[in-house]
């Protein structure tokens, strides 16, 4: 690491989910913005900001449910309009006074729940 280089060492390398609708699931996640990496018959993976990769696994049966990960955005408000625009159905915006954020969810196509957060960065280099 340089002395040079603000940013904290270390990061968040993979997330994971899995998904009956590998096709479908794969659009969703670039439509969302995600930097499409690779696409295969059984695996696609996705590049996020700061070179975290989603890696979405194809399983015969999935048990849609709360996604094991959450995403931020730097403008919540015009994410929430864009994914409307879009289709996407996200929930209405909800202020989550406790941490000082908001939050909206939206629903991929193999039922699970992604909830979007308002960016909470220390404005420090990341």
């Amino acid at each position: 690491m340089s002395e040079n280089d603000l940013r904290p060492p270390i990061w968040v390398g993979h997330v994971a989910l899995e998904t009956d609708r590998l096709d479908e699931s794969a659009q969703f996640m670039r439509t969302i913005g995600m930097r499409p990496v690779f696409q295969g018959p059984e695996v696609a993976i996705f590049e996020l900001r700061g070179g975290t990769h989603l890696i979405l696994k194809l399983k015969s049966k999935v048990v849609p449910g709360n996604a094991p990960f959450d995403l931020m955005v730097d403008d919540l408000r015009l994410a929430h309009q864009l994914y409307a625009s879009l289709g996407l159905a996200p929930t209405p915006i909800e202020a989550m006074p406790s941490i000082e954020h908001e939050i909206f969810r939206v629903r991929e196509p193999a039922g699970h729940v992604i909830t979007i957060f308002s960016s909470h960065v220390s404005g420090r280099p990341v």
